[in-house]
This record gives C-alpha cells, sequence and structure tokens, in this order.
C-alpha cells in the first residue's frame, strides 16, 4: 500500500491539470490569485471551487455538465488527486484543474470576487467539540470565503451527518447569510441531475441507510461577517 502512494506521489507530479503549491508559495498570493480565469484556463469563464473534493467525483461531474465554467478541485490528499487528475484526463475535460491545498490557506489562492460557486461535498464533520475549528463551515471559514466569493454566489452544501448539517444551520443564521434551499432528505422527492451526482462516500452513507442532507445558501453582508 506505501509503494503504491509512493509511486501515485510521483507520478502527480507529472499530471499537468495538477497543482502542488509549496508551502512557501502560499506564505504570500500566489501566481494565478485573481488570474485563475484568464492566467490558467486562459477563457476568461466562471470560476467554480469545490472544497475537499477527493477523488473529484463531484467536480469532474460538473465540469462535464457545464464545459463553459471553469472547475477546481481542492484536497490536501495527493493520491486523491492523482486519482482525479487521470480521470480529467480520460475524459478529456481542459475545464477542471486540482489544486493540493490545505482549506486554511485558501485566500492565498483566490481574490476578491474570483470564485463564482463553492461546493462542499461530505466533509468530515468534525463531531468533536474541540474539532469545531475544523469544520469547513464554522464562522472562520464563512469569513474565508467571504473575501473571495462573488457578492450573489452560492455556496452548496451536501452531507450525511445531521449534528453537522444543524451546525452549519445555526452558522448561516448567526452570520445573516441567505438560506437558499434547505432539506434534511434531499431523496425524499426527485432532485435535479447536478444534485444527483454521488460521490463515493453519498454511495457509501446511502448503502449504509444514511439519509442526505443539502442546504444552498450566500453569505451576508460584508459588514456582519466582519463583526
Amino acid at each position: 500500500m506505501a509503494k503504491n502512494k509512493l509511486k501515485k506521489y510521483k507520478e502527480i507530479a507529472q499530471l499537468p491539470n495538477v497543482i502542488q503549491p509549496l508551502y512557501k508559495d502560499l506564505d504570500m498570493d500566489y501566481k494565478f490569485k485573481g488570474r485563475w480565469a484568464n492566467g490558467y484556463f486562459k477563457n476568461g469563464q466562471p470560476l467554480v471551487l469545490e472544497l475537499g473534493c477527493g477523488k473529484g467525483e463531484y467536480v469532474l461531474h460538473l465540469a462535464q455538465k457545464y464545459p463553459k465554467k471553469n472547475f477546481i478541485g481542492l484536497d490536501i490528499k495527493g493520491a486523491r488527486l492523482w486519482a482525479g487528475g487521470n480521470a480529467a484526463l480520460e475524459k478529456k475535460l481542459p475545464n477542471v484543474v486540482f489544486v493540493r491545498a490545505d482549506v486554511s490557506r485558501i485566500t492565498s489562492l483566490f481574490d476578491n470576487d474570483e470564485v463564482n460557486e463553492i461546493w462542499i461535498t461530505f466533509p468530515d464533520p468534525q463531531p468533536k467539540k474541540k474539532q469545531i475549528k475544523k469544520r469547513l463551515t464554522n464562522p472562520a471559514f464563512i469569513k474565508k470565503y467571504q473575501r473571495f466569493l462573488e457578492e450573489d454566489g452560492i455556496i452548496h452544501l451536501k452531507t450525511d451527518n445531521a449534528g453537522f448539517f444543524t451546525y452549519t444551520l445555526e452558522v448561516i443564521e448567526q452570520m445573516g447569510c441567505r438560506l437558499i434551499q434547505c432539506t434534511s432528505d434531499l431523496y425524499a422527492k426527485e432532485v435535479d441531475e447536478t444534485l444527483a451526482v454521488k460521490t463515493y462516500y453519498e454511495t457509501k452513507f446511502l448503502t449504509l441507510g444514511s439519509t442526505i442532507c443539502y442546504l444552498q445558501f450566500q453569505l451576508g453582508a460584508e459588514e456582519v461577517l466582519k463583526s
């Protein structure tokens, strides 16, 4: 298993659609910050970001469905991005790139109003009280997203964890965000193709009998989020 991972780490460096910034690169603004659409993709199209993308099942589907949008899958696990990068090459998707970085460094990657949409699909719920600061919808992260998500940009959350779902609803209310859609049982009725995409973990959770929760919201005014 270890040898297989080492092989993937070696091969990932050769993938043209996987970027691995050095830690020192993120101590300051990254070279594509504010320039992803025109500098990296070279097309000026809207930018969609998936946080904790894993092997990229969701972002790859979105990239196929919306060829006139650019997609970035962000994750810290190299072996996962190896899978996503190779899948994107096989599917011949020029509008998707994977970035290996910790979400905590995200403001070094994106500039004001640069991202049009954010997807958070089945993140680690960090259930222990001492882990709250690591939850991707905690106030500190929401304030980071505010710095680069466009004014009317949308954040999507899919999770099987009811506690994390409830926690996020509380944060949305506390921070003055605008809740657009909310369901604690996504598949209780028919959903559109975009929401019906199932990642490895979602498929696993459904097999175990879990229900899937979904939220869609917009951030509040900047002055509210700064308070």
